[in-house]
């Protein structure tokens, strides 16, 4: 089969999903095209006006399916490129602009939850990484619509619906590593704690500071590692983690050894989210698999996916006492003996079969030539 896989904002989930459908379907020919996840309002708008001049000739060189991304234009892509109006799509959901934290946004989401309302109405199919994906998603559209002032079609967020599917990203296979940053102990070991996220504000770095700061007074014996992408404008409490928990810390910051970092999952005890947004949640899932136990809030995507006692109280209005909740649960959890949480309904072999009916019904439904 020959596919065009569209990526309008490259972010590294995106291209680990890239990734994960080229392992799953290595004998199709992917063509794929991608823009950088930076300048995300232009992007968003950006994407079909740039691709439609600069790869006009490979969007118009033939394919059986079109597989894009969320922050493709697709309506207005299609509309540019009218050999790619007859070709069946899937427009695959990450993420969705209705439920991120809005009140330090520096651009307005309107016009890019507008994007995606239309590229969902244009696609032959949806297909979303978790549950509350989805239905975040299609209650947006629904609050967005009940605002509008008039002349708003009814049944577009049920026609929008009736093409749906729960598909998760699926974990790729790792390569154990043997070599680890945590510091080993000659006594007993202390509890390995680690924290995986963007250094964003919507990962809840507040939430992190508060916990470890709860955590000092209990005389819990632990280490802690605290990693993810590094930005010039990361809020100013990751600097205040790394400077108030140094005595903690056997690692801050972005690893660039895959094998180094997968020994630093492997190697820990807990993987503590405070996550303010997670439509899935990669990190933690990877982490998760490798033996550590989640410890995550109780919302987002967490509750679909990890078992009642390994979320603490969410509380997002109210940090100190979603701090006070997670540290509790904290210390039970290292109390206790831990019971490894089977990942493998998210392995490639399980999601392979889901993925492939419904690309190969994509492709079914392509008219034949006469």
């Amino acid at each position: 089969m020959r596919v065009l896989l569209l990526s309008a904002y490259a972010a590294q989930s995106h291209r680990y999903w890239q990734l994960g459908l080229r392992q799953m379907f290595p004998h199709w020919q992917w063509v794929e095209l991608e823009l950088p996840a930076r300048h995300f309002s232009w992007r968003v708008r950006g994407n079909p006006l740039f691709w439609s001049v600069s790869e006009r000739e490979v969007l118009e060189s033939g394919f059986q399916l079109l597989v894009a991304t969320s922050m493709v234009d697709l309506a207005t892509l299609r509309g540019l490129v009218p050999a790619l109006a007859s070709v069946p799509s899937l427009l695959y959901f990450h993420e969705n602009q209705f439920e991120f934290p809005q009140d330090r946004q520096q651009h307005s989401l309107l016009e890019a939850q507008m994007v995606s309302i239309y590229s969902a109405m244009a696609a032959d199919r949806l297909a979303f990484n978790s549950a509350y994906n989805r239905d975040s998603f299609l209650s947006g559209c629904s609050q967005l619509f009940a605002r509008l002032p008039d002349f708003v079609p009814e049944r577009v967020v049920d026609a929008m619906e009736e093409k749906t599917e729960v598909l998760p990203v699926p974990l790729l296979p790792v390569v154990e590593a043997q070599a680890s940053a945590w510091r080993p102990e000659e006594k007993s070991r202390a509890l390995r704690i680690l924290w995986n996220a963007r250094f964003e504000h919507d990962k809840g770095g507040e939430g992190l500071h508060r916990i470890l700061k709860g955590l000092e007074p209990s005389g819990l014996h632990y280490q802690l590692a605290v990693t993810g992408q590094q930005f010039r404008n990361s809020p100013a409490v990751f600097s205040a983690i790394q400077r108030d928990f140094e005595h903690r810390l056997v690692q801050f910051g972005y690893m660039d050894s895959a094998a180094d970092y997968h020994a630093l999952q492997a190697g820990a005890d807990i993987i503590l989210s405070t996550a303010l947004h997670e439509f899935q949640g990669l990190a933690v899932m990877q982490a998760v698999r490798a033996g550590c136990m989640p410890l995550v809030p109780d919302r987002l995507a967490y509750r679909e996916m990890y078992p009642e006692h390994c979320r603490y109280q969410s509380c997002p209005d109210n940090l100190q006492q979603e701090a006070d909740s997670a540290i509790t649960l904290l210390l039970e959890l290292a109390a206790r003996p831990s019971v490894p949480i089977d990942m493998s309904a998210y392995s490639i072999e399980q999601l392979r079969p889901r993925y492939l009916r419904l690309l190969q019904s994509l492709q079914d439904s392509q008219p034949q030539p006469s």
